[in-house]
């Protein structure tokens, strides 16, 4: 599916039935039609929100998403709309809409916390949708999520890693890679954006909001707690404040009504809100910068789903581990068909030596290794790129064969050809009188002569006529002793002649034999340099990318560690040096590894 993407509306992509997660095949099969990248944005909060009135608007649509009009929560699971992009054409924007979390009519808020933990993990934007301000009980109502505990529990809800070092505690760092900007909208906004009578804007609003409170009792911890998670874990935040939309009273025609008939300020307000995620929406990226597109969040979707529904935890690692297992296989199989595809055009057998042929299985050995770098990640221990060589050997082998086969069948058929006359002569008995050794050795050297000149022979060249005349020796024998025309003497010297053609051929052939294996062993060397060459190529970028994202991950802790400091939260800065100084270690010891 390119950019011409048609999704006439939203369709169900992880069903909430009986507390269970089920994911629906007919969105997976719209994401696997999807080669772009994708630019995901998902959105959450307590239900009757307002959530998908913002989600219709990004889809730029008036309906969509269900709005719903009653206390009843409508959206129920993860819903999803992929539409073109708007502002980057060779991009797909999906957005999903979740259902309402607090809904009373489930019960149980387990369902709440796996559905924040999968709209974190799919999407690059992450926007969190509530009424009011933020104050004390805007962030309580995130305990909604984590069955009455505070949102610092979303690490125990998602790993980076599916099994840290022994002296290696996953912190924000690990989370800051692959955690989505955090966009907090706030619905019916009452206020002024103003701080002692002086205006600030909604990310200078949202900054205040997350400072935190000094003190130790357990008041203040539950206070810092949701705030520091915020902080540390999302590497961009972004606020926006939305008033009143129209009275109360039409709130429930508001996907009917158009934007002259809403409050300006509130049509600018979602407008401006529209502009950033078009234009400020990463696209969807893995560790090491991986672009994910459409078959890569099915995947993605797949894996989390499954690890919930089993019980284990949802871990960034094992996605993108089941994730390159299915995408390096399929990487090998593109390799294997490029290299197919281009010895099929270019070699014609048999070829006239065997370096010719090792020379085009050479070029698109290098081909098929490109096409197979271009399409694989995480290739843990290079084990696809090891079966890549492998299929590629024998490839390479069956060539061997195949050409061997022609030039002694091409061989054989031109000798049949050529010497059929000089066989049906020697039935006749035409060489069987006084001279005729010396007119048949006149006519094989003629014959042999045709045969040299005869193109495309192929490596069997030599061997098939020296066997050719191996399988004559008795008949030409015969007639050379019963040619009475020569002397004892001359018939001794003639046999002579002829063993010692027969060892050089022998020896040519041996010599020829040595050459080709020397030309295969050049071959494999050959290629083991081109897979290293390229794989090295690859692990000094994938490191370069790498390398960034720490770089990110420690520039983003000390600008909060810089905040902590003048807010006078020393325990708090500690704690943060701790992880940064960790961090650095981490990022000197992958930068001494020689990824090879």
């Amino acid at each position: 599916m390119a950019s011409d993407i048609h999704m006439p509306g939203p369709v169900c992509l992880i069903e909430n039935t009986n507390t269970q997660l089920v994911v629906n095949p007919e969105a997976l099969k719209i994401l696997s039609a999807i080669t772009q990248p994708v630019v995901v944005v998902a959105i959450v909060g307590l239900y009757r929100t307002g959530k998908s009135y913002l989600m219709n608007k990004l889809a730029g649509q008036q309906k969509g998403f269900s709005l719903g009009s009653t206390v009843q929560s409508h959206t129920k699971g993860i819903w999803m709309w992929c539409v073109p992009h708007p502002k980057k054409p060779n991009y797909t924007l999906v957005l999903l809409d979740t259902e309402g979390l607090g809904d009373v009519e489930k019960g149980d808020n387990q369902n709440d916390s796996w559905i924040f933990a999968l709209a974190i993990l799919l999407s690059s934007t992450f926007v969190y949708n509530s009424m009011g301000t933020i104050n004390q009980q805007a962030m309580d109502q995130l305990q909604l999520v984590f069955k009455n505990q505070y949102v610092t529990e979303l690490t125990d809800k998602i790993r980076a890693k599916s099994s840290p070092d022994a002296n290696e505690v996953e912190d924000s760092a690990d989370f800051v890679s692959f955690f989505p900007d955090f966009v907090w909208t706030l619905r019916d906004f009452p206020l002024d954006l103003e701080v002692d009578g002086q205006p600030i804007s909604a990310d200078e609003y949202l900054q205040n909001s997350l400072k935190l409170k000094q003190g130790t009792s357990p008041k203040d911890k539950n206070f810092n707690l949701p705030r520091l998670c915020i902080r540390k874990f999302f590497p961009k935040k972004k606020c926006f404040i939305f008033h009143q939309p129209t009275d109360w009273r039409k709130l429930r025609l508001l996907e009917t009504m158009h934007d002259d008939q809403l409050d300006p300020e509130f049509v600018q307000q979602t407008a401006d809100f529209c502009s950033y995620i078009f234009s400020k929406s990463k696209v969807k990226t893995l560790s090491g910068g991986i672009q994910v597109n459409g078959p890569r969040l099915e995947t993605l979707v797949l894996t989390y789903v499954d690890a919930i529904s089993s019980g284990d935890l949802p871990c960034m690692e094992n996605a993108v581990l089941a994730l390159a297992q299915i995408e390096n296989s399929a990487a090998v199989q593109k390799a294997m068909t490029h290299y197919d595809q281009q010895m099929a055009q270019k070699v014609q057998l048999p070829t006239e030596t065997l370096q010719e042929l090792l020379d085009l299985h050479m070029a698109s050995e290098k081909e098929a290794i490109e096409v197979f770098t271009k399409n694989s990640f995480k290739d843990v221990d290079q084990l696809f790129q090891k079966e890549l060589a492998d299929q590629l050997a024998i490839r390479r082998d069956h060539f061997c064969n195949e050409n061997m086969k022609a030039s002694s069948d091409r061989c054989s058929a031109l000798l049949k050809e050529i010497f059929h006359s000089l066989e049906e002569d020697i039935k006749q008995g035409v060489y069987s009188i006084p001279g005729g050794y010396h007119l048949l050795m006149q006519t094989m050297n003629e014959l042999k002569k045709k045969y040299f000149q005869e193109p495309r022979k192929g490596i069997q060249s030599e061997e098939v006529l020296h066997a050719y005349l191996s399988s004559k020796e008795s008949v030409i024998d015969a007639i050379l002793h019963t040619d009475q025309t020569l002397t004892e003497k001359e018939k001794e010297i003639e046999v002579q002649r002829v063993v010692a053609e027969s060892a050089e051929a022998a020896a040519k052939m041996l010599e020829e034999m040595q050459k080709e294996n020397q030309q295969m062993m050049e071959v494999k060397e050959k290629s083991f340099q081109e897979h290293l060459k390229q794989l090295t190529e690859k692990g000094e970028k994938e490191r370069a990318q790498l390398m960034a994202e720490h770089e990110r991950a420690l520039s983003l802790k000390l600008q909060e560690q810089t905040m902590l400091l003048k807010e006078g939260f020393q325990d708090e800065s500690r704690q943060l040096q701790r992880e940064i100084k960790d961090l650095k270690y981490k990022m000197e010891r992958r930068n001494s590894c020689i990824l090879i």
